[in-house]
Order: structure tokens, then sequence, then C-alpha cells
């Protein structure tokens, strides 16, 4: 079986392309090399046969053409997106020529090949998305995201991916496109660009800086091994009802400030301060960011029961191991520190 994946230089769609490779399924990486992007990624498999890159921007109609006419996949996984909420804020024009028109010229590329080829009933298109295109939740634990909630996004970034998964959706209703789509919360784990949360503070602690957070922290994620989703990726695409939404969550709710002092007290164990005290002393409440939704939380039910499909670690577990692979991999995170916006505090444009 042959996948194509986009954006699989990126932190989720990397984590894919390394298990896609290690269960045996030939892959076929198109990534644009765009600022987060990071080939060391995928290194541990750039020399397998099964692994092949080519780097495409998938706002590019014609190299995308090209590039399902000579690797002809069974399988497309569409994560290539612009993230960054806070980047979206101050310049949400590449989150719309990316996440919506690239998205377009995907779903007309995978379509025109798929009718090409007489239809295939084993071909799909498996969109990524995210939990945010659902908006914001109240603080009452019994209410959560499920794939029939309602869309709200708040902020330029959700509201791109929202549209992509509308059009996914029109693809598949309007032209017969076998698709499956799947929305996610918060990833983390090895290999995550220092720019989001987990890695801006393991990275700021150790180097004495102060640790940023907006408001007073009590903003809610559901957290989700990076590896753990990467696993319900593989399963959805393979065995997903088409047509059909899923949600991927890790069943591990936490407040920005208990994330952050969880972290600390791991950084405590791990690399004591050579001065002593806790890294928790460096926390430092900022401004918080323009319309931060206040919770998230993902149902899983249906992948759960229809997919048997759960996630497999704590979030303690997934930050000990995340805490422990930045300490030992300097070599990766150093380089990118100096990558445009890093470090900055971004989303103030508002």
């Amino acid at each position: 079986m042959k996948i194509l994946i986009t954006g699989g230089a990126g932190f989720i769609g990397s984590a894919v392309v390394r298990l896609a490779v290690s269960r045996g399924h030939a892959v076929v990486n198109l990534d644009a090399l765009t600022y987060a992007a990071c080939l060391e990624n995928v290194a541990s498999v750039a020399n397998s046969p099964l692994y092949t890159f080519e780097q495409i921007d998938i706002r590019h109609r014609v190299a995308l053409d090209q590039a399902f006419a000579k690797h002809q996949p069974d399988l497309v996984m569409h994560l290539a997106a612009e993230s960054h909420v806070d980047r979206s804020i101050d310049g949400p024009g590449d989150f719309i020529e990316t996440n919506v028109i690239g998205t377009f010229h995907m779903l007309e590329a995978a379509c025109s090949y798929w009718i090409q080829r007489d239809k295939p009933t084993d071909f799909r298109f498996h969109h990524i998305s995210t939990d945010e295109v659902f908006g914001s939740l109240p603080s009452n634990p019994d209410v959560m995201f499920t794939e029939d909630t309602p869309y709200d996004p708040r902020s330029p970034y959700s509201a791109s991916k929202a549209s992509s998964d509308h059009l996914v959706r029109a693809w598949h209703e309007t032209y017969g496109l076998p698709v499956v789509l799947t929305n996610c919360s918060n990833n983390y784990g090895p290999f995550h660009f220092p720019e989001k949360l987990v890695p801006v503070i393991i990275l700021n602690a150790i180097a004495g800086k102060p640790l940023p957070i907006y408001g007073k922290g009590d903003n809610i994620r559901d957290w989700l091994y990076v590896e753990d989703h990467a696993d319900a990726l593989l399963l959805v695409v393979e065995k997903g009802e088409l047509g059909r939404s899923y949600n991927i969550g890790g069943e591990n709710e936490r407040t920005n400030l208990e994330l952050v002092k969880t972290l600390c007290a791991i950084l405590d164990r791990l690399q004591p301060k050579k001065g002593g005290g806790s890294y928790a002393d460096q926390i430092a409440f900022v401004t918080d960011r323009p319309g931060h939704d206040a919770r998230y939380a993902i149902d899983a039910s249906r992948i759960r029961k229809e997919l048997g499909w759960r996630p497999t670690v704590t979030v303690e577990e997934g930050l000990e191991h995340t805490v422990q692979w930045y300490l030992d991999n300097e070599e990766w995170w150093r380089p990118l520190q100096s990558r445009q916006g890093v470090g900055q505090r971004l989303g103030v444009k508002a």
C-alpha cells in the first residue's frame, strides 16, 4: 500500500511518516519545507526503500498532478497546513492560501487522479484537522466536542481549517470523492517545533528565561501524545467509514498552568537548576491572546466504539518522555530557534 502524505516534514506529519514506514507502507512525503518543516524529523526513515520525498507546495496544482501521476498512491493523508494560532493573528493570509486554497488544489488533484483511474474502490483521501474548528467550551466537564458539534471557529487559523473541512465534505458529496476526516486535540511530543507551548516551556526553562503563560493560565486543553495520534490516523485512513469524521483526543484535560507546573516538576527531577529552587519560579503571566478559547475537550467515543482505538499514553508519561527527548536532542532544536518568529511574542496584531 502506498500512502501520499502532505506535510510529512512537520510535527504530526513526520510522526505519521515514521510509523507508516515502520509498518511496511510505502510513503511519499510531499512538503514545501516552509519555516516549521524539518527533514531531520524523518531522518530515521530517509534511507528506507519505502520512503520518497518530494518538495512540493500544495498551492501548486501542476506539481500536485505530476506527483499523483508519478507515484500513483493508494491513499492520501493531507496534513500540510499552517497551524500556529498566534501567527494566524499577525498574518492570516498565509493560512488562507495554504489551508483553504492548498486544500482545494489537493482535492482537485486527488479527484482528477481518482477519476482517471476509473474510481478505484480502495482509494481514500484523509483530511486531518483540529478541534479548534468547534470553538470554545464551558468549564462543565460533561460538555465535550463530538463529531456533531456545530462549527464555531474563533481565530484565523481555526476558520481556515473549518473552511478546509467543509471543502472536503463538499468534494465527497458533490463528486463522490472517497474521504474520511479527523479532528484532533492538542498534540505534543518529540520533534514539536519550538514555538508551541510545551517546547517553549522546556527550552525557556533550561535557558533560565521566563515561562510565559497567557492570562491566568486557566485555559483548558486536551493533550494528545503525537505517536498515539499517528496510530489513530493510520487506523482511520485504512478502516474509517467513508464520508465520516472521527474526533481523536488524548483523554488528558489540563489547564495551561497545570501543564506548565507538571513540566517544571519533571525538569526539577531530570535536570535540577544549578542554583537550586524550582523551574516553576520562572513562570510569568502575560497578556492573553486575542480570542483565546477557554476550553477544548474531545469526546472520542466514536473512534473507540467503531474502530477500537483509544490513547495509550497519559499526559504525565508523555511529558516525561518529551522533556527527556528535548534534553537529549539539542542538536535538533538549537538551529530551529533562529528561524523567523521563534522566541518572539506573536499574535499581538489585534
